[in-house]
């Protein structure tokens, strides 16, 4: 059963109307112009509003117009005795949820009957539905809530577990194991960074790398760089922003390319530069480490146990990437490349973003 207002200046088919739809199971109650009808609907509420197009005084377009600038207000169904389609034109704009052309005869009285049922049954389904779409927004933000502060116990803990690993370095009795446990610290590190990341954000699937390896590769340089021999560390990277698992592998690796480069690039107390360097390509990216050191013959064996080596690879495979190693006398040079990983939008940001400067040149280490 509906409560339905009824605008019109016929008081005889005010009365035909209100008796036919009382025995459709509807209660009518009518007002005989426009004005009147909105004092109404400003002191009672109605399921919807059934509103002529020819009164006097306010005419149904003026009244429509009114209706819609109320606080909440009902479904109005335009009726008219015209068949001109722009006058029904103009009630749809006006924010009319439906229209009839007006008749006399049980055959107009069906046709208003099913118009209230089919606009009253649109409101519920559109109700019902900002009602699902509340409690699905409601949902997303708990278990947003809750991803959020899952990433923060497990940086909190990936961080406490890395300063275990930093104070056992510290009172190792040999370099290998000092070393190991370094490089240890230093994976730990780059995981623990991406889940820090994705509590501070917004966005819990994707991971801004150019913020990302700018702490890593302070950590980084933190870890490796001495007084005794000051590395320059410069990182140039567009604003590209990976999935969490592939933001993790990209951390692993550029940790073990950079800490590699920390440890054999240059003789031991001296300092030297190390570069790295991201950029989107078509839907992929390219990113680039190189120095200036020593090099390195690619066919001899590794100088430490070969793990960074293997992690590597490992991390290339796990972003699609393939890797392609230069050395020379002037240094050593890797380039990984990856055809995918980038959504579209993301790689044509990337582009359009100017890249980010390296700082001065200055007397110790630094990461721009």
């Amino acid at each position: 059963m509906a409560r339905v207002l009824y605008i019109d200046d016929d008081e005889g088919l005010c009365r035909l109307i209100s008796r036919a739809m009382a025995r459709r199971g509807h209660v009518v109650e009518t007002a005989a112009n426009g004005a009147q009808g909105l004092e109404r609907l400003r002191h009672d509420q109605f399921d919807l509003v059934a509103v002529d197009h020819y009164m006097p005084g306010m005419d149904g377009l003026e009244t429509l117009a009114t209706i819609a600038r109320l606080p909440d207000p009902p479904p109005v169904i335009y009726v008219t005795g015209s068949e001109e389609g722009r006058v029904a034109i103009a009630a749809l704009k006006a924010g009319a949820a439906d229209y009839i052309v007006k008749s006399l005869g049980e055959e107009f009285f069906e046709l208003l009957e099913t118009t209230f049922r089919q606009v009253l049954d649109r409101r519920r389904l559109l109700a019902e539905k900002a009602e699902a779409e509340a409690k699905l927004r409601a949902a997303y933000e708990r278990t947003e809530a809750l991803l959020k502060e899952a990433n923060h116990r497990v940086a909190n803990s990936l961080q406490i577990v890395s300063a275990f690993v930093r104070l056992q370095a510290s009172v190792a009795t040999s370099e290998e194991a000092r070393s190991a446990l370094r490089d240890t610290q230093q994976r730990i590190t780059a995981i623990a960074q991406v889940h820090r990341r994705l509590y501070n954000s917004d966005d819990l699937d994707l991971v801004e790398m150019s913020d990302y390896l700018a702490t890593l590769l302070a950590e980084v340089e933190a870890t490796w760089s001495t007084p005794q021999a000051p590395h320059r560390l410069i990182l140039s990277a567009e604003p590209i922003r990976l999935e969490t698992d592939k933001a993790v592998s990209m951390g692993v690796l550029v940790a073990e390319l950079v800490s590699n480069s920390f440890k054999y690039a240059y003789p031991q107390g001296a300092g030297g530069e190390i570069r790295v360097d991201l950029r989107a390509e078509g839907t992929g990216f390219v990113l680039r480490v190189e120095d200036d050191g020593q090099g390195c013959d690619p066919s001899a064996s590794p100088k430490g146990t070969g793990t960074g080596t293997k992690l590597v690879r490992a991390m290339a495979a796990s972003l699609g990437a393939e890797i392609a190693q230069e050395t020379s006398g002037s240094g050593f040079h890797v380039l990984v490349r990856a055809a995918q990983g980038l959504g579209r939008s993301v790689a044509l940001a990337a582009r359009a973003a100017p890249p980010l400067m390296p700082a001065a040149p200055q007397p110790t280490s630094s990461v721009a």
